[in-house]
């Protein structure tokens, strides 16, 4: 296995997320367009069809030194950026979007501003074990932040399956202050 790979985000032309991802893959790069099933209603018929969950963009795998043959795909604008250089995406990251479309009906993406509120780890079902930061919570809805891509998804998880979480240097800082 490669260590150089990773994951980045594509910025792409508006409707043209799944065309990219069909010239990547012509081209053998590794690529995810995360698409949801979802209802479209005409005057004379409804109709289910897929439609990419994050629009204008999709996820390609590769090191980051063969980029030029990517950013010069039809469609494709140019890499989601930090501070001038390609943000690279957690493989945790993917595989999350990959459990929650599978298993959830009629996700929807919320653009989220970055606030700190409790730390939680999911205790059973497709996200099993992962931790993250509670960004709502009522009823049965939690807002689950994807901190690297900016974006909240958004499922239905019973309270019962999710328990604080305090991570490593949180609890030794507060073991430190108990002792003085």
């Amino acid at each position: 296995m490669n260590n150089d790979l990773k994951w980045y985000a594509l910025y792409t032309r508006p409707f043209r997320e799944r065309k990219v991802a069909q010239i990547l893959d012509v081209k053998q790069v590794e690529n995810y367009c995360p698409l949801q099933k979802i209802q479209r209603s005409w005057s004379d018929r409804k109709k289910i069809i897929q439609e990419p969950l994050f629009k204008c963009y999709v996820f390609v795998h590769i090191e980051i030194k063969n980029k030029l043959p990517v950013v010069q795909t039809d469609g494709v604008l140019n890499f989601v950026t930090c501070q001038g250089k390609a943000s690279a995406i957690r493989d945790e990251e993917i595989e999350m979007i990959k459990n929650f479309l599978s298993d959830h009906q009629h996700v929807r993406l919320e653009k989220m501003n970055f606030v700190k509120d409790e730390q939680v780890r999911i205790m059973s079902g497709p996200l099993y074990k992962q931790t993250g930061t509670i960004m709502y919570s009522k009823g049965k809805t939690v807002k689950i932040l994807l901190p690297t891509l900016g974006f909240a998804m958004v499922a239905e998880i019973d309270k019962s399956n999710i328990e604080r979480f305090i991570p490593a240097e949180s609890s030794r800082l507060k073991e430190q202050f108990a002792r003085v």
